[in-house]
């Protein structure tokens, strides 16, 4: 009786284990398509699959001439795919570094949020009636200290009377970027990456929202964008733009982003 009950525990520690496995690779598989969700990897990925089904019938068929040629294509790609899913790949390993292993997003509390996204929202709300361009970067766990020393830095309080003067047209700082980290802005006039992924953008954007796009599709910041020829005002995250939000729209996102919160509210997403 024993011995039955020792080999039911064995069978059902190894059903517990097996569930745990299917459960596991699952959710690594699920992750894996969020990550590439709406990027140029998905196209990729098709053309592998049509790759896969060539090489099973040429196999079936016996199709030697065509067999030898996919063979040599595969060999090719596993050199090349690590330079092709590069941004993917390097976007991963950001995320898994950000999953709480080796370190914690600076938040603030939220009156000292409260005030900062306060204050970016007056500034903003005057860049857009103005019809001046600003380009604001919110860093969030991923360092961004190749851009910060691409630019003056400045390490100031943020506060709206500091970003109309370093925004103000044909002053020194207009140009570039402002990252801001917590409420402390780090440096102006920095230079950002242009998007990759967002290759068929609208033309009615400019280099200011290219930019934007381009460094939350490398880290986890966020970007509030004001366009110099419209005035409207952008939010960019995860490589998203949301166009057309109000300042209070404004300001409760970026409340959000500086506490940890996952509130959101205006805009239509691009």
């Amino acid at each position: 009786m024993n011995a039955v009950s020792r080999i039911l525990a064995y069978i059902n520690y190894f059903d517990l284990r097996t569930i745990v496995d299917i459960l596991l690779v699952a959710y690594v598989i699920y992750k894996l398509l969020m990550l590439i969700k709406g990027t140029r990897a998905v196209q990729l990925l098709k053309g592998l699959a049509v790759l896969v089904v060539a090489s099973a019938l040429s196999d079936r068929l016996h199709l030697y001439t065509m067999n030898w040629i996919l063979e040599k294509t595969w060999t090719m790609l596993f050199v090349a795919l690590p330079i092709v899913f590069w941004p993917e790949l390097r976007r991963a390993l950001e995320q898994l570094g950000r999953g709480g292993f080796f370190g914690r997003h600076f938040f603030l509390v939220e009156e000292d949020a409260r005030r900062t996204a306060r204050e970016v929202a007056r500034a903003a709300e005057i860049f857009s009636r103005r019809r001046v361009g600003a380009l604001l970067v919110f860093m969030g766990e991923t360092g961004l200290k190749e851009y910060v020393e691409s630019g003056i830095e400045l390490d100031a309080l943020v506060s709206a009377e500091a970003l109309l003067n370093i925004f103000e047209p044909n002053t020194p700082l207009h140009d570039g970027a402002v990252i801001i980290r917590g409420n402390r802005i780090l440096a102006a006039a920095c230079y950002l990456p242009l998007t990759q992924e967002n290759t068929l953008l609208s033309k009615e954007f400019g280099t200011r929202h290219r930019a934007a796009l381009g460094i939350t599709e490398q880290s986890d910041a966020l970007a509030v964008v004001v366009s110099e020829e419209t005035g409207i005002i952008s939010l960019v995250q995860g490589g998203k733009l949301i166009r057309g939000l109000t300042t209070q729209g404004i300001e409760t996102r970026l409340i959000d982003f500086m506490t940890g919160g996952n509130r959101g509210t205006g805009g239509r997403e691009k």
